[in-house]
């Protein structure tokens, strides 16, 4: 660990107050590693001098930084440099394909919660095959965490899964006996798709609006289809990002609940909510399967997930895990319960929310796009487009070194099931972001015959 003290920081010619653009300086230094992960920053002072600019200016700057969990100060030692980096891949690609969180938990909290499961994983009973569906003291942290974050559940109304995509498999299977159909929007989470498949079930789409599944048109496709499970993801939708309000949940409610099918809700990206409105699992306990994970709102490092099926659906999911997995590693739960227990998921949830709106304002203004469905912070964006043109865009982003989801993994079918999505909180750096959008916006706006 070294302390950097080289002279000279060239502020850039940009918009915005002045600390702001020192903020994007130093950050670019770091990503060209003239400040590398642990290094200790020069003094305030120091800074100041280097940038030419106030003490204030570098402490509101730092504080910024620190904000994303690109820097960290220590009492009495200075401020740090945390190794967050997600390096580019294939030569300097940028990759928007992986909608994932950058990494901002605190080092220190990260040892300690590893020191944490290490002694608690060591206590279980039976060398860790504790309760399948993760120990009581585990369900409980976890409920509290929901509680605060989300909804109140009962410490019994919940199994440990290995995240999200685990839980959805184990709901789908447990809806197979009643129908091997599954309504949802014309394009959804690439990894339900994969789910329904595996199992032999078929997705079918429903029209949707700005604010998710039109219930009329779910009417008719309930009614036409004899569907029987309807997959929701009601906040940020997947890839589609918007945001299902009250009114519209007891809109679709109704619906459901018309032509006796069962919800599976997908709550993953709870974190950025604004609307609040309550969750199905919520409106209809005994007809919602409820999912939520840590990998969106701490780290996708932990696969650490929880599914509340309807009460008497409870045995037969826990079956089925006992048959697939036996349960969640006891390690990574405890290591999740730590992190929850020492407030690291309230410090991230805060910087990611933060940043989400940040990189939306940006793609909304290199993009030219003046509305967008979450515009207080989303992890992607959609780029609505036929699917054909879709397709051509993201093999010829892909060339000119920016790879985007392929557009055909999300599309589950009906006329406006077409378009790209852009994880924009796949990089650390807001620069490489820019960049990949920049690249994005000229391929879209170059008339259709020339995308080939």
């Amino acid at each position: 660990m070294g302390t950097v003290t080289d002279d000279r920081i060239e502020l850039p010619e940009m918009d915005g107050p002045l600390h702001e653009r020192l903020a994007v300086a130093v950050e670019r230094l770091i990503g060209e590693r003239r400040y590398q992960p642990g290094d200790r920053l020069p003094t305030h002072r120091v800074l100041a001098r280097q940038a030419g600019v106030a003490i204030g200016t570098v402490t509101k700057a730092l504080d910024l930084l620190g904000s994303r969990g690109i820097l960290r100060g220590e009492v009495g030692r200075g401020t740090f440099v945390n190794d967050i980096r997600i390096p580019p891949v294939d030569g300097g690609t940028v990759d928007l394909s992986i909608n994932g969180p950058p990494q901002v938990i605190p080092e220190d909290m990260f040892k300690a919660a590893a020191d944490r499961a290490m002694r608690a994983s060591l206590a279980l009973p039976h060398g860790g095959y504790a309760d399948q569906r993760g120990t009581p003291a585990q369900r409980r942290i976890l409920v509290d965490w929901l509680a605060r974050t989300r909804l109140c559940l009962a410490e019994d109304d919940v199994i440990v899964t290995i995240g999200v995509q685990h839980g959805v498999h184990l709901a789908f299977q447990d809806r197979l006996g009643a129908s091997p159909l599954i309504a949802t929007e014309g394009a959804t989470y690439p990894g339900a798709i994969a789910a329904a498949r595996s199992l032999g079930m078929q997705m079918v789409p429903v029209r949707h609006d700005g604010e998710g599944m039109e219930p009329d048109d779910l009417d008719r496709v309930l009614e036409a289809t004899k569907a029987r499970t309807v997959y929701l993801t009601p906040v940020s939708h997947n890839p589609i990002g918007f945001e299902t309000g009250a009114e519209r949940r007891r809109d679709l409610l109704a619906v459901i609940e018309k032509h006796d099918a069962w919800i599976v809700e997908d709550d993953i990206y709870s974190v950025y909510s604004t609307r609040k409105a309550p969750t199905f699992k919520d409106l209809a306990p005994e007809r919602t399967y409820y999912l939520n994970s840590l990998s969106k709102c701490l780290t996708p490092l932990l696969r650490v997930g929880v599914i509340a099926p309807p009460q008497g659906r409870r045995s037969a999911i826990m079956r089925a895990l006992r048959a697939q997995v036996w349960g969640a590693p006891p390690y990574g739960i405890e290591m999740a319960c730590g992190l929850i227990e020492s407030g690291a998921d309230t410090i991230v949830a805060s910087i990611l929310r933060k940043e989400a709106k940040a990189r939306i304002a940006m793609a909304q203004r290199v993009l030219g796009i003046e509305d967008v469905p979450m515009p207080e912070g989303a992890p992607h964006l959609w780029l609505p487009m036929p699917a054909i043109r879709a397709e051509k865009l993201a093999r010829r982003a892909s060339e000119q070194g920016v790879r985007l989801t392929p557009p055909d993994a999300s599309f589950v079918g009906g006329e406006c099931a077409g378009g790209v999505r852009l994880s924009i909180m796949a990089t650390t750096s807001r620069d490489d972001l820019e960049r990949a959008l920049r690249v994005v916006a000229a391929l879209r706006d170059e008339p259709e015959e020339m995308i080939v």
